[in-house]
């Protein structure tokens, strides 16, 4: 290692993100008022308080009328307000029928008048791909499993999910069902993990394009030659200038059966789309000096490479805004001299044990021991701490960093060269007494 240069722990592994939250949505039940027009006064004032308790066992209050209290007619009242409800019922229902028209009416009359839910009695017939998307709760599933055919009713399914616990751990992803199922049936397919139907990428942290590639063609079930094409011809942000590198951004994708590598890889482009403008990644001045997004994109993918916390990411983000900024400070000549960079350029692995002729004589514009400033653009896909560590950068006046310890990460920085000397020293007691390989 040379004398002015952060040696950084592998990229950390991310575990599978959390199951999408579950919320039980409600059964569709309205309690539709209804307003007596045009009728006779006193039945309307009886027809009133009864549309606010239906159950027929509570008797409602009767009417007051000027400020005295208008006895009961039982016989003709009560008879005449069940006939004016009955009519404004079936009123009501044709309305409903006319309003969304058709069997289409039918079904929403038939999933909001109340009564016990419609249920297919199963088991089903024919096969349905169904997706539960992100966010879903067992109202949206009980939507969309309708729409497909696969239940009779949404309270249904509503019913049988607020019944089973398992429904709170419904995984997003794609699901063999049948149509006409009875919704408890559809319900035990959707809670269990192995009948998810899909294929899962995961693309970690600072993994490079080439290697995202490979795991597509995978995936996809295709050659690397064709899912190398697919990623020449992906449409790209006008930032890339058409280098994919740091534009497919980590995370876990769950791809349904026959997602092409192109819908895969477009994907993963959509992905960083959401998360760079989630992180304000743009064109910017940090310190008073100008950055292209391009510019700190490369900065993340360099943080990525060496940091280990968000902590210590935007740390390291300062050493090398310093070092850009300020060549000639403290012992340092403006270069970054960051061995990720001397990998990358010879396409092999990080942390490998470069050698210091490696650093001296790889003929790359990524070698930042050969180049003062960035690379010309990122060494791997950056997630979503280190870009914004790249944009927000910790106040610091640090010039130095040295990982001292490889098994906890533990990263100390310093301002002075002498300091990072120290720290040195820390890194390599480290590689001599605790580390099996000796840091090679």
């Amino acid at each position: 290692m040379s004398d002015d240069q952060g040696y950084a722990p592998e990229p950390p592994r991310r575990t599978e993100p959390g199951l999408p939250e579950y919320a039980a949505g409600d059964t569709g039940t309205r309690a539709v008022p209804i307003t007596a027009t045009g009728a006779d006064p006193e039945a309307s004032e009886e027809l009133l308080p009864f549309a606010e308790h239906p159950d027929d066992s509570a008797q409602p209050a009767a009417p007051v009328r000027g400020g005295r209290r208008v006895a009961e007619r039982p016989d003709r009242g009560r008879r005449r307000a069940s006939g004016c409800l009955a009519a404004l019922v079936a009123l009501v229902v044709v309305c409903a029928i006319a309003l969304v028209g058709g069997t289409k009416g039918y079904h929403f009359v038939k999933d909001h008048m109340g009564g016990s839910a419609a249920d297919y009695a199963g088991p089903g017939t024919g096969s349905v791909t169904f997706q539960v998307h992100e966010g879903d709760t067992a109202t949206d599933m009980a939507r969309n499993l309708k729409d497909e055919g696969v239940v009779e009713s949404v309270e249904a399914f509503v019913d049988a999910a607020n019944a089973d616990t398992r429904s709170s751990g419904i995984q997003v992803g794609f699901y063999k069902l049948k149509k006409q199922m009875k919704a408890a049936d559809a319900l035990a397919v959707l809670v269990d993990h192995k009948n998810l139907v899909q294929n899962t990428v995961l693309v970690r942290e600072g993994v490079r394009a080439a290697d995202v590639v490979d795991m597509v063609a995978k995936a996809a079930k295709t050659s690397t030659a064709k899912a190398q094409q697919a990623l020449d011809h992906l449409k790209l942000p006008a930032s890339a200038d058409g280098d994919p590198e740091g534009y497919l951004f980590p995370a876990t994708y769950a791809f349904g059966p026959g997602t092409s590598a192109a819908g895969m890889l477009a994907q993963m482009v959509s992905t960083w789309q959401k998360q760079a403008t989630a992180a304000g990644l743009a064109d910017t001045t940090i310190d008073g000096h100008s950055y292209t997004a391009q510019q700190v994109l490369t900065v993340a993918s360099l943080v990525q490479s060496e940091g280990k916390t968000p902590d210590d990411m935007a740390k390291i983000a300062r050493v090398i805004y310093n070092r850009i900024e300020h060549p000639g400070e403290q012992g340092q000549a403006g270069m970054l001299q960051i061995d990720a960079t001397v990998d990358y350029a010879l396409d092999r692995p990080l942390t490998v044990g470069l050698t210091q002729e490696e650093r001296e004589t790889t003929d790359s514009p990524y070698n930042t021991f050969l180049h003062a400033g960035l690379p010309p653009g990122p060494i791997g896909n950056p997630g979503a701490d280190a870009i914004k560590a790249a944009m927000h950068p910790a106040d610091g006046d640090w010039y130095y960093y040295v990982t001292v310890n490889l098994a906890t990460g533990e990263t100390k920085f310093a301002h002075t060269y002498d300091e990072f000397q120290q720290y040195v020293a820390e890194h390599q007691h480290y590689c001599d007494t605790e580390s099996a390989s000796g840091c090679q």
